[in-house]
């Protein structure tokens, strides 16, 4: 398997750097942390089906916040590799959020799970 650590501490370092003042945002960092563990143990984004729409915003909050604070300062830095697997962790956490919100749209969709592209 690909190494995926640095994935899943981007994921729980955003858990656990977000203030969950409210039930629903203690419920979306408790999807990113349920998410690292899964890219951790099997290199897949693995969402239980009732999770599903939480756990997209979730991941589209960590791209977002990847695109808006990291990448910028990756570029700036001049650092290739670190620009690299930044874009790569944009592209991860948007293709599981279209993943998990496609597959929330089905009638009869169980649980999520999908193998997450070859690290850079």
């Amino acid at each position: 398997m690909n190494d995926y650590r640095f994935f899943a501490a981007c994921l729980r370092f955003v858990a656990r750097r977000t203030d969950a003042a409210t039930p629903e945002l203690a419920a979306l960092m408790a999807d990113l942390e349920a998410i690292a563990a899964g890219v951790e143990a099997e290199g897949a984004v693995i969402v239980a089906r009732d999770r599903l729409k939480g756990a997209a915003r979730a991941l589209a909050g960590v791209a977002a916040m990847l695109q808006q604070q990291i990448l910028p300062e990756a570029v700036a830095a001049g650092d290739a590799g670190a620009e690299r697997r930044v874009r790569w962790m944009i592209d991860a956490a948007m293709t599981g959020m279209a993943g998990l919100s496609a597959h929330g749209e089905s009638a009869d969709a169980g649980d999520y799970r999908k193998p997450l592209p070859p690290a850079p």
